[in-house]
């Protein structure tokens, strides 16, 4: 019998007022170099480039005041104490590494964007802020003065081109918090495997790299080849004592969130319109998601793996090699949502896989959440005991099937309701209109820091 977990109470934000798109104008450059920054390896292949993305913003850019602020290029590792502020807007060149005992401080309402990306066979990532084991981060937002790491094109003044995914790198924080590797170390995805800064894993859960709260990451996901992206947020072993939450992820070429390892708890994320999975877990993380949503684009080209769609609401995966390795990946989502589309009508092919895949070995527990608007709601592969998912008290829907297990059944803590299949999906009364491609969406919960004035496609 699996064993319940006390994961204790979450307090919700309260924000009412959504944030506001703003308007343009022109800027000045300034110039920084700390040094020198490297390259690539993902996971999934795209249907289509991204200059073919459906899930882009046509809205103006940010505002003159922005917009004109002097721009700070940065490049190489930062191993000093190092202070960003909202005086300037900061342009990462390749990928900047905080490490040998750095710290970045960022203040709130600071503007980062990436150089123009480089083209061409074996291309370098570009746009790429890594906070490595033995370095620190405190980016401290406000609920309405966030810090936006965000596509160049929202603050270059001019009517085109328009933000795209993939215009920005990502955020990687990398701990020192267990990952269940035979070394129980594991170098990170989308960076070179021969180079020791982006290594993570280890035997501190308690690992703390920092803060980073009240946060926006737009059109994230640089691809650096084919089947090798960045995604809008990595933690690759992050413990448990690095504060993490108000972060919304929109717009990204790959996942919006992605956990390798550890044990950080986070709270109150977003994940908006990414191509691939909006959450992804794997290698062992054990922690909680609480107070978070996700909203999927119908219109993106959905992330593949060989022709066939990979995209899901939240995708769990023990180790990929090892589906017994330990510690099993094992989340507690709480109140959580996971939104797809109301209906299957307009969905590029391959479309939507599941709101919840849990395979490899994984386990999940689920509680007061909401799953909606894809063919599955919940499925269990046949690699995962399906009696180690544990549901209470949530409500889950499919175009096809609510819950889907390959052999067994889930673990039914109770008060859960599992409408049968249908054409459109239900709202679960998530909000007055919870699917994006829908005239009068109204986001799940309303932040001040995230940005929902997106304009909605149809």
């Amino acid at each position: 019998m699996l064993k319940k977990i006390n994961i204790g109470s979450f307090v919700k934000n309260n924000i009412v007022e959504p944030a506001k798109k703003l308007k343009n104008s022109l800027r000045t450059v300034a110039v920084l170099s700390l040094g020198a920054a490297s390259l690539t390896a993902c996971k999934k292949d795209l249907n289509s480039g991204s200059d073919s993305f459906g899930n882009r913003s046509t809205s103006a850019d940010y505002n003159a005041t922005i917009v004109s602020r002097p721009v700070v290029v940065v490049s190489g590792d930062i191993t000093t104490a190092v202070h960003w502020t909202a005086a300037n807007t900061y342009e990462i060149n390749g990928v900047v590494t905080v490490r040998g005992g750095g710290s970045l401080e960022i203040d709130p309402g600071t503007f980062i964007k990436s150089s123009v990306n480089p083209t061409g066979t074996g291309a370098p990532a570009n746009g790429v802020l890594v906070i490595a084991t033995d370095g620190t981060i405190d980016a401290e937002g406000t609920p309405t003065n966030p810090i936006v790491f965000t596509s160049r094109y929202e603050l270059d003044g001019l009517a085109s081109p328009l933000p795209k995914p993939g215009d920005f790198g990502g955020i990687i924080i990398l701990g020192d918090a267990r990952v269940n590797t035979a070394t129980g170390t594991n170098n990170i995805e989308g960076l070179p495997a021969t180079d020791p800064r982006f290594i993570y894993g280890g035997t501190d859960n308690l690992d703390n790299r920092g803060k980073f709260r009240y946060v926006r990451i737009e059109y994230a996901g640089f691809q650096l080849a084919a089947n090798i992206e960045v995604n809008g947020l990595t933690l690759g072993g992050v413990g448990s004592l690095t504060q993490v939450n108000n972060v919304e992820v929109a717009w990204g070429l790959d996942d919006g969130f992605e956990f390798f390892g550890g044990t950080v708890s986070t709270s109150d994320l977003v994940a908006l319109s990414n191509d691939d999975d909006q959450f992804d877990f794997d290698l062992g993380y054990q922690g909680t998601l609480a107070n978070s949503f996700a909203i999927a684009n119908k219109t993106s080209t959905h992330s593949a793996s060989s022709g066939a769609s990979d995209s899901n609401g939240a995708e769990i995966d023990n180790n990929p090699a090892t589906f017994t390795a330990s510690p099993v990946t094992h989340p507690i989502f709480s109140n959580v949502r996971i939104v797809g589309t109301q209906d299957l009508s307009g969905i590029t092919a391959p479309g939507f896989k599941n709101g919840i895949t849990v395979r490899r070995g994984a386990e999940l527990e689920l509680f007061d959440s909401k799953v909606t608007g894809y063919n599955i709601g919940l499925r269990i592969d046949a690699n995962a005991t399906a009696a180690n998912t544990l549901v209470g008290t949530s409500s889950v829907f499919g175009f096809v099937s609510a819950v889907s297990a390959a052999s067994g059944t889930i673990t039914d803590d109770g008060g859960n309701t599992f409408p049968p299949a249908a054409a459109t999906a239900p709202g679960f009364s998530i909000s007055t209109q919870p699917f994006y491609n829908v005239a009068g969406f109204v986001a799940p919960t309303s932040y001040s820091w995230a940005k929902y004035v997106y304009p909605v496609v149809p």
